[in-house]
């Protein structure tokens, strides 16, 4: 039996896996706040996320489905320190649950850990729960 969450429901886990997983305050996970520069995650921590995104949800998440981390280790991918349009199509194709808008503007490698914002997380959860 698959048990159906509601967007605010998703919502509140979400937040709960990130203030127990970042130690992070409540008021700190907001939708739009980034897992890098807002919240103060690093790597290992996107390890520890998608555990306990996976234990909260009852879901399976293969290993860079939800933080894919290959795209940026194809020099094809890269140009001058921003993404190609091939890597910018790739990167969208992994990524179908992020916010693109502002991202398009300046497609720069840099800027791709924004990418990783509450929404997104929980745009992907949305999505793995409506397709289980």
């Amino acid at each position: 039996m698959t048990t159906t969450f509601t967007r605010d429901e998703v919502y509140g886990r979400v937040e709960e896996v990130l203030i127990e997983a970042l130690g992070v305050d409540a008021d700190d996970v907001r939708k739009d706040a980034t897992l890098t520069t807002d919240l103060g995650a690093e790597s290992i921590d996107f390890l520890d996320i998608v555990f306990r995104l996976e234990q909260t949800f009852s879901i399976k998440i293969p290993k860079g489905e939800l933080f894919p981390d290959d795209i940026l280790n194809d020099a094809d991918n890269i140009a001058g320190g921003l993404m190609t349009p091939k890597g910018l199509a790739q990167l969208k194709s992994s990524l179908p649950h992020a916010d693109f808008t502002d991202f398009e503007k300046e497609p720069s490698v840099s800027k791709v850990p924004e990418l990783f914002t509450v929404s997104t997380i929980v745009n992907y959860v949305e999505n793995k729960l409506q397709a289980a």
